[in-house]
């Protein structure tokens, strides 16, 4: 699903990945972890074509990302949700309007997208907070907000970047276990945090960056 062959990525001035390998299949979830700077929101950048790497192979559904024309990236994100840490909600649109936004630009048909971002609402729990604005939302709702709106066209990639960073301990929880059950009905799962902890109690594969490289890749006991 996910391979990256002797991939790097280098900015003008330093190094952010360096000769990072690995394959999460299709249907796996995975925990991306480092200190700030070791390159993990680099790397799922490149998954989702945000950037370009600029050496290695990244293969994603089959599709060499390193050969993909511009014009095909549109296509390559339809297949893959993204959720940030600042959540990237539109503050003047509602919470339905802001999880609506992808199958819009997809071209969906009204009913069709009231169906689905009401059963992505309803999933993360906010389907009461559709008509709501995100100012009057709590962090922890807000990101919920961005999980449904990365899930609404169900895509079978979904890519986390540091999505329990401002939360709590408990919401923290509860948000990792909302990708869990994701990954349950067949979503390949890639989450990068700095959450130590949290990642440990959660058992399951680890990939660990230091400084642009890949020193571990743990895989829990069972």
């Amino acid at each position: 699903m996910i391979i990256f062959n002797q991939v790097n990525k280098r900015y003008p001035e330093y190094q952010a990945l360096k000769q990072v390998s690995f394959h999460l299949k299709r249907g796996e979830i995975a925990f991306l972890t480092g200190h700030s700077g070791a390159g993990k929101t680099t790397l799922l950048r490149l998954i989702a074509l945000i950037e370009r790497n600029t050496g290695g192979q990244i293969l994603v559904s089959g599709l060499n990302l390193s050969r993909m024309p511009t014009e095909r990236i549109p296509y390559l994100r339809r297949r893959i949700g993204m959720t940030f840490q600042d959540h990237r909600l539109l503050f003047n649109q509602t919470v339905f309007n802001n999880v609506a936004l992808p199958l819009v630009v997809a071209g969906y048909r009204h009913q069709e997208i009231r169906r689905r971002v009401r059963a992505a609402l309803d999933k993360v729990g906010l389907l009461s907070k559709e008509k709501n604005y995100p100012i009057t939302l709590s962090a922890g709702q807000q990101q919920r907000v961005g999980i449904a709106r990365a899930v609404v066209n169900k895509p079978p990639i979904l890519l986390a970047d540091e999505p329990t960073g401002n939360l709590d301990p408990s919401l923290a929880k509860e948000i990792m276990n909302l990708f869990v059950q994701f990954n349950q009905v067949g979503v390949t799962v890639l989450i990068a945090s700095h959450a130590f902890g949290l990642i440990k109690s959660m058992g399951h594969r680890t990939l660990i960056l230091q400084q642009g490289n890949l020193i571990g890749d743990s895989r829990p006991s069972r």
